[in-house]
């Protein structure tokens, strides 16, 4: 039993170490393959027990930045919440994967049931938290093409998949027999990862742009940054006043569109800004700029405006996924224990409902802010609406020279492949992004530093499998891990 902890606890530990900045996408599966191997042929109680513990030592270093983040106000009791709260889904995980283990073609029912564990974490409580999905251990190598063909939980699938065959392979070669089916089931992903690389489409077929970046950057005061809107305002209109000179010096192109980070600006009703529209009719294209925004019948709203060069402020996008106890705070009086976002804001602020796709120069762009980028229908619904270029203005600054601006651009790299699109990140002090539409960075900024960054990017039109499937690949694989669980039950009962 003691060897099986710490199996767990190692496998979660090595999850996280390959994790995003982590540039080494083949040992997800290893670690995940280890998990495996803890809870195969076991009861429930014991996967779940198992998966509690792989979930911990997973999620605990992964969110280290919502240690640092609370720490000093808090300690570390939101950070370890939040972890124990994940780490549950995990160990709903091992108890399914631990019931199904004894099916035949195991590791296909044990990866389907973790899909549906890992589909439940990202949904509640509370809208659900998808931070640290298998998925987004994978942004470089042979299974990144795989979101082409059924987004992001395809993905998932495979690296579970995989781990969960070379678990069956380890526990056979006692026996040494039934080896080849584990082997030919690892292979299968890796090969259709392959496979499907020569697919994945780069070719501007609706023309091409050219995209300013503009990040102001901000100081690293951590939970002090709440409070300062008026500097995030004044480090980017700074930052877009160089760009201007530089653009009319002749020093740099004159882009096609401009796109500044979230929370840049605060606005009423009216969106009164005269620096904004100043800049904007300087460098004389659009821009898209984040920032708070009341809207007429008093709702606070996270929301990126299209300023135009002559007419100023236009079409919006809000941001449809609000971050639980920031941008929406249940329970308030509980929360105000952990979150200092309970003073900051007085009232919830309200989510979009509709897909984010602005006009801005030649280019259509799908938008989505921060948090957006971890759900898997923001950027289906920008692209379907006719998104030729996809964006993520962010803010990151609160968390200091974490990970989590770099597990955040993972999660911009994997979306680029799904839907095909170049993807542009826009960050007030870091990492600001060009991402091509295979998920390669053309360019890339730091952390905490004001970096313009300027590049050409491909247009395109043409939709890839994901993102006409949607959902689909998500309730087929749902249905295999339920459909395994159920049999698992009748067989069980028919035994009694």
């Amino acid at each position: 039993m003691w060897g099986r902890m710490l199996l767990a606890v190692a496998a979660g530990f090595a999850l996280y170490a390959v994790s995003p900045p982590h540039d080494v996408w083949w040992l997800a599966p290893v670690a995940f393959a280890g998990f495996a191997l803890v809870v195969l042929g076991r009861r429930a109680r014991a996967g779940f027990g198992y998966g509690l513990l792989f979930g911990f030592a997973f999620m605990l270093p992964l969110l280290g930045w919502l240690q640092d983040f609370l720490s000093a106000q808090f300690g570390p009791w939101p950070w370890l919440g939040v972890a124990a709260v994940e780490a549950l889904f995990f160990g709903l995980a091992g108890a399914g994967m631990a019931r199904v283990s004894r099916l035949a073609a195991a590791p296909v029912w044990m990866a389907a049931v973790f899909v549906v564990a890992e589909s439940l974490r990202s949904s509640v409580p509370f809208g659900g938290f998808p931070w640290g999905r298998l998925a987004f251990t994978q942004a470089t190598g042979a299974l990144l093409p795989l979101a082409s063909l059924g987004g992001a939980v395809f993905v998932t699938f495979a690296v579970a998949l995989i781990g969960a065959a070379v678990a069956q392979f380890v526990a056979r070669l006692r026996e040494r027999s039934g080896l080849v089916a584990p082997v030919a089931t690892a292979l299968v992903p890796v090969l259709a990862g392959l496979a499907a690389l020569p697919t994945i489409g780069t070719e501007p077929d609706a023309g091409t742009a050219r995209v300013a970046v503009i990040q102001g950057n901000a100081p690293d005061i951590g939970l002090d940054l709440l409070y300062e809107d008026d500097v995030l305002h004044d480090n980017h209109m700074r930052a877009a006043d160089r760009f201007a000179d530089d653009v009319r010096a002749g020093r740099v192109p004159r882009p096609d569109l401009v796109v500044l980070p979230e929370q840049v600006g605060s606005w009423g009703p009216a969106k009164y800004d005269p620096e904004l529209s100043r800049i904007a009719a300087e460098i004389g294209v659009p821009m898209l700029v984040g920032g708070l925004g009341v809207d007429e019948d008093g709702q606070l709203r996270n929301k990126i405006v299209q300023w135009d060069p002559v007419t100023g402020p236009g079409g919006e996008y809000h941001k449809q996924h609000l971050v639980p106890f920031a941008e929406t705070i249940p329970m308030r009086p509980v929360a105000r224990l952990v979150s200092p976002f309970v003073d900051r804001f007085e009232r919830d602020m309200v989510p979009g409902r509709r897909p984010g796709v602005l006009d801005a120069g030649p280019a259509r762009v799908g938008l989505g802010m921060c948090y957006d980028v971890a759900y898997d229908d923001v950027f289906t619904g920008a692209t379907r609406e006719g998104a030729t270029l996809l964006a993520v203005p962010t803010n990151n600054a609160w968390y200091g020279h974490s990970e989590m601006s770099y597990q955040q651009l993972a999660m911009s790299r994997l979306r680029a492949v799904e839907h095909g699109r170049a993807v542009v990140v826009a960050a007030t002090s870091g990492v600001s992004a060009i991402v091509r539409p295979d998920g390669t960075v053309a360019q890339q900024t730091g952390q905490f530093v004001a970096q313009n960054v300027v590049g050409e990017v491909p247009l395109r039109s043409s939709g890839t499998p994901a993102t006409w499937l949607g959902n689909a690949p998500l309730w087929v694989l749902v249905a295999l891990g339920v459909g395994a669980l159920a049999f698992t039950l009748r067989r069980r009962s028919r035994d009694v």
